[in-house]
């Protein structure tokens, strides 16, 4: 499983409803739950980002699906950055020439 971290923007409708901000955030889980990704931690940000999500993820096609699902309801717009843990960038470095 690979790690992801997901930052978000509330778009105009997003905003406009953001009382229900932690209704979407179950619904994301569950969105999540049933394609194999495990929500780690969501957190609602101030700054640059309204929201940074934590995920696990089989995969970049399925964490890539997972965020295009989120995004085409509209209440958000999201950048995915791939994670690497201690072990994961050890590996990464020891096949370096």
């Amino acid at each position: 499983m690979g790690t992801y971290i997901v930052l978000g923007n509330f778009t105009d409708q997003g905003i406009r409803g953001v009382k229900d901000t932690r209704k979407r955030a179950e619904a994301f889980k569950g969105m999540a739950q049933k394609v194999g990704v495990k929500v780690k931690e969501l957190y609602w940000t101030l700054g640059q980002y309204d929201i940074v999500t934590i995920i696990e993820a089989p995969d970049e096609q399925t964490a890539t699906a997972l965020g295009l699902s989120a995004g085409s309801l509209g209440n958000i717009r999201t950048q995915t950055l791939r994670a690497f843990g201690s072990e994961e960038i050890g590996s990464i470095l020891a096949k370096i020439t």
